[in-house]
């Protein structure tokens, strides 16, 4: 190597300490939000604030944002909707917060958005269903691959594969949580049946604090539809799924929207059970859908998840992840930390994140729905040897990502 070329790589390598260095010394950009840490919505609120942590570090190491160092500020809300207005308050008259995004799920959301709007703050939102249909915000923006209809997408797959079935199932049941999302995903619901020629002959709510499920799993067999669709929380996934099992119920094909069923803890106390139930995913690392940014970021998760008490096999983080790599990527690009500013731009880019491209509708939905269906197949035991690759897991819909076939009825998939 020639003097000139060292010296050249030397200033280089100088420039580039000389930037970190400055960005570190500047006031950080803090970035405010509420996440459930403790209560029933921990499980996915603990993955995703490992996965905002390691965004907040690839970014500082990179230099920051508008040579700044980033900063997340942050609350445990308990999984408690109540919690959330005042620690919003707090974020932004105490802590003094330039940006804030949500924590995880729809109830949570929903109870930052009237502080986000009265503030005239952007609210990126973290799974949550069809959030901006009644507030009509401009700057709010969901991350959640549902698309421009997102109360009917996450059961689109399952009724997409019963459709295609032989012979063709007529009649479909109905339960769901009496909250915010198990509402709203029932009404698509109650839209997908329409749509799909089904005769509804079920289709009630049950209280979210419900712990025994037998009476309204032998109502439903009662009425002896052909499919099932349950919209519910992970306590009561767990809770329906066992009943339906210690009573005996079979229906053709039965899932849809059970929140819970992406955690490794509930696969493995549920273990065998799942086998047979097709179930919402709103991401998964098969063939289609992988990615080198993907595969980089779940291995850096997993590194830190024992030591944080996380799910080490769980694909949530990738969403949490890229909903931080959204934001930052708006601030690189508009060079500024105004809401409304933030808000223009993100309404006409198009964000390169670790789950692909993101384009954003008038909502503030994606502008195309990603959601996938997939099955549990073949499980033999509660060990989470059993989830640590796809083979139980098998991505039904849709066709262009699927990973192999349905197994119908569900008779046939719990006699395996």
């Amino acid at each position: 190597m020639s003097v000139k070329s060292l010296l050249s790589g030397l200033l280089a390598l100088l420039m580039a300490t000389l930037v970190a260095a400055a960005a570190q010394a500047a006031d950080p950009i803090k970035i405010g939000f509420g996440m459930s840490l403790s209560g029933k919505l921990a499980a996915n609120g603990k993955m995703a604030l490992v996965a905002m942590q390691i965004w907040e570090d690839d970014v500082n190491a990179a230099g920051g944002l508008l040579g700044r160092p980033v900063k997340l500020v942050y609350y445990d809300d308990q999984s408690n909707p109540a919690q959330v207005p005042s620690i919003y308050a707090k974020l932004l008259d105490i802590d003094k917060v330039d940006l804030i995004i949500s924590g995880y799920a729809s109830t949570q959301i929903a109870a930052a958005m009237p502080i986000a709007i009265e503030r005239k703050k952007l609210l990126m939102g973290l799974s949550g269903t069809g959030i901006n249909e009644a507030f009509q915000y401009p700057m709010y923006f969901s991350m959640i691959p549902t698309g421009p209809s997102p109360k009917p997408a996450f059961t689109r797959g399952f009724f997409k594969v019963a459709e295609a079935q032989q012979p063709r199932p007529q009649t479909i049941a109905l339960a769901y949580a009496d909250a915010e999302f198990g509402q709203n995903v029932c009404e698509g619901a109650r839209d997908n049946a329409k749509a799909s020629g089904f005769t509804i002959v079920y289709d009630k709510s049950y209280p979210p604090t419900t712990v025994d499920f037998a009476p309204v799993v032998r109502a439903i067999a009662a009425r002896n539809p052909d499919l099932l669709v349950i919209c519910s929380y992970p306590l009561d996934t767990v809770g329906m799924i066992k009943a339906i099992h210690e009573l005996g119920y079979k229906p053709k094909m039965w899932g849809g929207a059970m929140v819970g069923l992406q955690s490794t803890a509930l696969k493995t106390q549920l273990g065998p059970l799942l086998n047979g139930i097709v179930n919402f995913e709103t991401w998964m690392p098969v063939k289609a859908t992988e990615s080198a940014e993907a595969a980089a970021l779940l291995d850096k998760y997993r590194a830190r998840a024992k030591g944080a008490g996380t799910d080490a096999l769980a694909f949530f983080p990738v969403m949490a992840y890229a909903d931080l790599e959204v934001l930052g990527a708006a601030v690189t690009a508009t060079k500024s930390l105004k809401d409304d500013v933030l808000a223009a731009y993100m309404h006409q880019a198009t964000f390169k994140t670790v789950i692909g491209d993101i384009k954003f509708g008038k909502d503030g939905e994606w502008a195309d729905e990603r959601m996938l269906a997939a099955q549990f197949q073949n499980i033999k035991s509660n060990s989470a040897d059993e989830f640590r690759d796809l083979a139980t897991e098998i991505v039904v819909y849709p066709p262009q990502v699927k990973s192999g076939e349905v197994i119908y009825p569900y008779e046939n998939a719990i006699a395996k």
